[in-house]
């Protein structure tokens, strides 16, 4: 059987654990060749695995690193921006340095990704983006998450940015806004937590379905939206969080 994704070539940040490593597997299921990048080598080498998935250590927030990867990477079709920093707390909460570190991993890191592959795309006539924002952003305000919120509400900037700059170009970009996803970053900031039976139960009351939205199902949206099935989408922010944000 043809797969969704066949000939496509994919380079994914964050792919060594959680919606990450999700959306790898589900590209390279459906017939992609791609390229997973993460600066956790131990858990990036399990990919391996995987017919259709390449491994690659890579820092996001290094332009040096980015631009020797770009000198490797002959075609891209698709660039996946999943990396991203959750930091706990309000205004007062966040130091300089906090918010500076989370706005080079959540927004700097997808400048440099883009600005670096974006001229491959516009040579080959034609590429697809896809950035991960979050329903704490724009969309929702969100307590205890003031720099993570506005970090990835300028994503939602930034991938609008493209989509009306380049859309005459061939380029298509888009932004997957997922509400809360059961993942290992989210168990370990629960169990960092001064009471983390408690902060289990915050985070499931606060569900409107009553439970966590998995990887999975986050990196199905990832395909259709790699697919040519959404060759008429670009610009949008695509809300998949179990009805929090209604």
């Amino acid at each position: 059987m043809m797969g969704r994704l066949d000939g496509k070539v994919i380079l994914v940040s964050a792919a060594a654990q959680g919606i990450g490593r999700a959306v790898a597997i589900a590209f390279a299921n459906e017939g992609a060749t791609v390229i997973a990048t993460d600066i956790s080598e131990s858990k990036l080498r399990e990919l391996e695995s995987y017919p259709g998935i390449q491994v690659r250590v890579l820092d996001v927030t290094n332009k040096e690193e980015i631009e020797k990867l770009a000198k490797e990477v002959k075609r891209i079709d698709v660039l996946c921006n999943i990396v991203g920093f959750v930091h706990h707390g309000t205004i007062l909460d966040c130091e300089e340095k906090d918010w500076d570190f989370t706005m080079n991993v959540n927004v700097r890191s997808m400048y440099l990704m883009i600005r670096t592959f974006l001229p491959k795309m516009l040579e080959q006539k034609s590429g697809n983006i896809i950035n991960m924002s979050s329903v704490a952003s724009s969309i929702k305000g969100v307590h205890n998450r003031c720099v993570y919120s506005t970090s990835k509400a300028a994503v939602i900037g930034l991938t609008k940015s493209i989509a009306c700059d380049f859309v005459e170009q061939g380029i298509r970009c888009n932004c997957v806004c997922p509400g809360t996803i059961d993942t290992p970053s989210l168990h370990e900031r629960i169990q960092a937590s001064p009471n983390p039976k408690q902060a289990m139960k915050y985070f499931l009351e606060r569900q409107k379905m009553g439970r966590l939205g998995t990887t999975e199902e986050v990196a199905h949206l990832f395909v259709y939206l790699a697919s040519d099935e959404s060759a008429y989408m670009t610009g949008n922010e695509c809300i998949i969080d179990g009805g929090w944000s209604m």
